[in-house]
């Protein structure tokens, strides 16, 4: 089991999606999954997201219809099999340190839940 899941629902963010999942293929921190939910994307956010796939094998695509977000963040948390979990969305990008962090105030603190 790995430590993290981080959820990333895609739908049509072909112009960021690259810079979001380098952010997370560069993370200090390195035992994680990634689950990519393409949310019935009509650009070519399902082709980049097949490329992190090829390249890591971390990162795991289901594509589906479009369900809106909160059908996407329902089918990550099934592919998901971690201690934690994190989302991220798809037009953001993240700190190199952002699971370090997180797990760091996390163990310091005891939360349950812990923003960064």
């Amino acid at each position: 089991m790995v430590k993290v899941s981080i959820g990333v629902p895609v739908y049509n963010v072909e112009v960021y999606l690259r810079e979001c999942l380098d952010s997370i293929m560069n993370q200090t921190f390195k035992d994680f999954e990634v689950i990519m939910v393409d949310n019935g994307s009509t650009d070519n956010s399902f082709n980049i997201c097949q490329e992190y796939v090829a390249r890591d094998k971390r990162f795991k695509l289901i594509h589906q219809e479009n369900k809106g977000l909160a059908g996407a963040r329902n089918t990550c948390l099934k592919y998901m099999h971690s201690e934690y979990t994190t989302w991220i969305d798809s037009d953001d990008v993240v700190n190199n340190n952002y699971l370090e962090r997180l797990l760091t105030v996390q163990a310091e603190t005891g939360a349950d839940i812990v923003k960064y």
